[in-house]
């Protein structure tokens, strides 16, 4: 009995990696908005199914670290000069930071990219990791490593909207939510870039309006996010000329 249910529950993580497989792959970017001079950076979204639900992997950023400490993010960082392109990146910060080889990662797609406050290139990658990995957090970096069911980011108990301006002086807001974790008996602040790139992921895979609003045309989502994205840089960019 063990056999067919382990076998049962393998093939059901199957299909559901398999029908979020081709969800994903019509929203992939590849390397469109590489050229774009900006200095670049990646995370990893790394997707898993437990109990038939797709979960997130998230970190918590070492008090110690210069850069945000102690908030939430994904596994990535800034580009080296021996990463071939944004995947390599976001492989490659996910080993040194959570400790999860780059083979056990199953790469999907890449995603519309964000500016982050120091005005780098994030582009988020996402891939299907193990239900049963182990994360081993490199303590100079990452002080702790937890799941959140991906549904969350569309259907939050806890969530609310942060006024926020850009770097170029542009006014906006900024999703955050508050996620209470029963496994570490403790509540996590997720926002900012990293929520964005969750609700974007989450609205491509449900498909549903979320609780709250976001700013897309949902009805065409993909061109919505590259013209947000577009208009993102654009004032970036006036910004930088006007400061010449």
């Amino acid at each position: 009995v063990r056999v067919s249910r382990r076998s049962s529950l393998f093939a059901s993580r199957k299909s559901v990696k398999e029908k979020e497989w081709l969800r994903l792959r019509p929203f992939d970017i590849g390397d469109k908005f590489s050229r774009l001079p900006l200095a670049k950076a990646s995370v990893l979204l790394p997707l898993l199914v437990r109990e038939g639900r797709l979960h997130l992997l998230l970190t918590v950023r070492a008090m110690q670290l210069r850069r945000s400490p102690g908030e939430v993010c994904f596994p990535g960082g800034k580009s080296e000069a021996t990463d071939k392109d944004e995947i390599d990146t976001a492989l490659r910060e996910a080993k040194e930071e959570v400790g999860l080889q780059p083979e056990k990662v199953e790469v999907i797609c890449r995603l519309v990219p964000g500016i982050d406050k120091m005005n780098h290139l994030v582009t988020p990658v996402v891939g299907f990791i193990e239900d049963t990995f182990q994360a081993t957090p490199n303590p100079d970096e990452v002080s702790d490593v937890f799941v959140v069911p991906l549904e969350y980011f569309i259907k939050p108990l806890n969530y609310k909207r942060l006024p926020y301006k850009t770097s170029s002086g542009y006014l906006s807001w900024m999703h955050c939510f508050i996620y209470d974790d029963q496994e570490h008996k403790t509540s996590f602040k997720i926002w900012g870039l990293t929520a964005h790139f969750a609700v974007f992921l989450a609205l491509i895979i449900f498909g549903k309006r979320p609780t709250f609003e976001v700013g897309y045309d949902l009805d065409n989502l993909i061109s919505s996010a590259e013209n947000n994205f577009m208009n993102l840089y654009a004032s970036l960019y006036e910004r930088k000329k006007s400061n010449l």
